[in-house]
C-alpha cells in the first residue's frame, strides 16, 4: 500500500481554505500514486474552533467542506478529520439562556471522514474526549458509540483520533480484535519539549500489543498559545519506526508500506523548542493580518532572545526594535541593543524616557518614589509601545520569562504589553540555553551580565528575587510538578524559599491572568491550558 500523509497547517475558522489546502495535498497524492491519504484531525475547520462550533452555520459549512472533497480522490481513499452534526442524544439544559448560546441541545463529533469513488464510505466519530491541558473536547462533542474496520486497497484498517489512540484497551485494541492490520490516527497533538519520544513510544507500545501497524497524522502550525508540530510517522507490527515526516514544516510525505525499520533520533529540546517557538510567533502575525514585529529591545538576554526568535520567524525587515533608556540605563545597555539589532539585520529606534519620566513623576500629588517609581518607567515605554504599534501595523512581542512571570516580578501595563509573550513559558536558564543557539549574534557581554531591569541605580533581579540557580528547579516542581509546600520541602528546597515561592505565586495570579499568550513548549504553561482561581487563599 502506498500511504500519503497531508501535514498540513490548518487555519481555526478558515474552512474553505483549509479545504483548498486538503484538496491540493490530494492532488499530490493522486500525481504520486498513492492508494490513501490521510490528513489530521480537525484538518477542515482548524483544531478547536471552540465556540465558533456553535455559530449558526459552522458546521454545515464544513460538512459541505467535506462534500466538496468526495470526487477529488477519484478511486483513491481519502481519510480527512473535521467535524459533523449528529442526531441528538444528550439531555441538555434549555431554560437558561446561557446555555441555550452555547449549543445546548445540539450534538456534534469530532469525526474522521472515509471518502472515495465520489461517496463517503464511512464516518468514524471520536470516542475519546480529553479535558486536561489545553483540551476541552467535552464540552463541545459528543463521543463516538463504537469502532469499525474497513477494507483498503487490499488491507483491513482501522481509523481513530488522536486520545483514542492514548487510551489502554481502547479503540485500537477493538480495531484489531475486528481484524485491523493497520491503524491510522489522526491527531492535533500539541507540542512540549519532549512530546515526540512520547508519541512514538506509545505507538510501539499499541502496535506490540495489537500486532498491527500505525500511521500517526499530526497537525503541524501555531494556534494561540500552542504549536502543533508534525512529525508525524508509521511504525511496523513490531513498533519500529518505518518512516518520519519532518516536524514544523507542512506537506504530503508518501511511504510505501510495508517498509523497513529507519533510524529516528530525537530532536534537541532546545533546538526543538526555538522551532515551536519560531513556527508561534510566524503563524500568529500571519493568521491573524499582520505585517510583523515590534518590541522593545533593552540590551538584556530576554529580549535579545525575543528578537532573534522574531527575526528568524518572519524575517528581519519585518521587526522593529526599539530601544527607551532612562536616567538609570547604563551606557552598555545602548550598546549591546544596538549590536544585537545590527547583527539581526532588523530597524532599530531609539527613544529617551528621561524627560517623559521626569513629567510622570511631578504629575502626581506626591513625588513618585520606590516601587511606584520604578513601575512609571516600564509603564512609559509599554505606552510607546502601543503607540508605535499603531503606526507601525505590528504586533508588539513581551519578554516575560516564565521565571519572572510565576514571581509577579513584572509590571502590569509595562513590560506585560503586548500581542504575544514568545518566551513567557521559558525558565530562566531555558533562555539562556535558546540563547546560545544563537551564536554570536547575541554578545558574550549580554549572556554574562547580571540580570537587571534598570529601574534604579545598581539594581540587579538578585536583589529582588531568588537567585535563578534556586529559584527555576523549584518553579518546575511546583508547576509542572504539582508539588506541595510539604512536597518542595521533602524536596530539599529551603523553607524561606518555598514560603517566598508559594506566597508570590498565589499572590500575582491576577497579573498572569493579564497577560498576551505565551507559547506552550512545557507540559504546563501559563495560558489556555491552566485554570486556577484568582481570588486563592491556598498556598499548601
Amino acid at each position: 500500500m502506498r500511504v500519503g500523509i497531508g501535514q498540513m497547517n490548518a487555519h481555526v475558522g478558515a474552512i474553505e481554505r483549509n479545504a483548498q489546502a486538503v484538496m491540493t495535498l490530494i492532488d499530490e497524492a493522486k500525481a504520486a500514486g498513492c492508494d490513501v491519504v490521510a490528513f489530521p484531525e480537525l484538518a477542515i475547520p482548524g483544531y478547536i474552533p471552540l465556540d465558533l462550533l456553535w455559530r449558526p452555520g459552522f458546521v454545515s459549512a464544513c460538512e459541505e467542506a467535506v462534500a466538496s472533497l468526495r470526487d477529488r480522490g477519484g478511486p483513491m481513499t481519502v481519510i480527512v478529520g473535521s467535524v459533523a452534526a449528529e442526531p441528538t442524544r444528550s439531555a441538555a439544559n434549555r431554560s437558561d439562556p446561557s446555555s441555550t448560546c452555547d449549543g445546548a441541545g445540539t450534538d456534534i463529533a469530532n469525526v474522521a471522514h472515509l471518502l472515495a469513488g465520489g461517496r463517503e464510505i464511512a464516518r468514524v466519530a471520536k470516542m475519546h474526549l480529553p479535558t486536561f491541558d489545553v483540551y476541552s473536547e467535552k464540552r463541545y462533542f459528543t463521543p463516538g458509540e463504537g469502532v469499525e474496520t474497513h477494507d483498503v486497497a487490499g488491507t483491513r484498517i482501522g481509523v481513530n483520533l488522536c486520545e483514542d489512540l492514548w487510551i489502554d484497551e481502547g479503540p485500537t485494541d477493538l480495531q484489531a480484535s475486528l481484524g485491523a492490520k493497520l491503524i491510522f490516527n489522526l491527531s492535533a497533538s500539541p507540542f512540549f519539549m519532549g512530546k515526540l519520544g512520547i508519541r512514538r513510544r506509545l505507538a510501539r507500545r499499541r502496535a506490540q500489543e495489537n500486532g498491527v501497524a500505525i500511521v500517526y497524522v499530526n497537525l503541524v502550525g501555531g494556534q494561540d498559545d500552542i504549536v502543533f508540530d508534525g512529525g508525524s510517522f508509521v511504525t511496523n507490527e513490531e513498533g519500529d519506526v518505518v518512516f518520519a515526516a519532518p516536524r514544523f514544516e507542512e506537506g504530503l510525505y508518501v511511504v510505501d508500506l510495508p517498509h523497513g525499520a529507519i533510524r529516528v533520533p530525537l530532536d534537541d529540546p532546545t533546538l526543538e523548542t526555538r522551532s515551536a517557538i519560531v513556527l508561534g510567533i510566524r503563524d500568529y502575525v500571519r493568521k491573524n493580518g499582520f505585517g510583523g514585529c515590534l518590541l522593545g529591545l533593552s540590551g538584556g538576554i530576554d529580549s535579545a532572545v525575543v528578537a532573534a526568535l522574531a527575526a528568524e520567524a518572519v524575517g528581519a525587515e519585518n521587526v522593529v526594535s526599539i530601544y527607551m533608556p532612562s536616567v538609570f540605563s547604563a551606557q552598555e545597555s545602548g550598546e549591546d541593543a544596538a549590536a544585537i539589532a545590527s547583527a539581526l539585520g532588523i530597524r532599530h529606534l531609539e527613544i529617551s524616557i528621561a524627560e517623559i519620566h521626569e513629567r510622570f513623576r511631578n504629575a502626581l500629588p506626591n513625588a513618585a518614589m520606590g516601587l511606584v517609581d520604578e513601575n512609571l518607567q516600564p509603564r512609559i515605554r509599554g505606552i510607546l509601545l502601543m503607540a508605535l504599534s499603531n503606526q507601525e501595523g505590528r504586533l508588539v512581542l513581551c519578554p516575560a520569562n516564565k521565571s519572572e512571570i510565576a514571581m509577579g516580578y513584572n509590571t502590569l501595563y509595562g513590560d506585560t504589553v503586548g500581542a504575544l509573550a514568545p518566551i513567557a513559558d521559558l525558565y530562566k536558564d531555558d533562555v539562556y540555553r535558546l540563547a546560545a543557539t544563537y551564536g554570536n549574534v547575541i554578545p558574550r557581554r549580554v549572556v554574562k551580565r547580571a540580570p537587571t531591569a534598570e529601574l534604579r541605580p545598581n539594581q540587579r533581579d538578585d536583589d529582588d528575587l531568588p537567585p535563578y540557580a534556586d529559584l527555576d528547579p523549584a518553579l518546575r516542581a511546583l508547576i509542572e510538578g504539582n508539588a506541595s509546600r510539604d512536597g518542595l520541602l521533602a524536596a530539599g528546597f529551603a523553607t524561606p524559599l518555598v514560603d517566598e515561592v508559594l506566597h508570590r505565586y498565589v499572590q500575582h495570579e491576577h497579573k498572569r491572568r493579564q497577560l498576551p499568550p505565551g507559547i506552550k513548549v512545557t507540559p504546563k504553561a501559563f495560558g489556555s491550558g491552566r485554570r486556577v482561581p484568582i481570588t486563592n487563599a491556598y498556598q499548601r
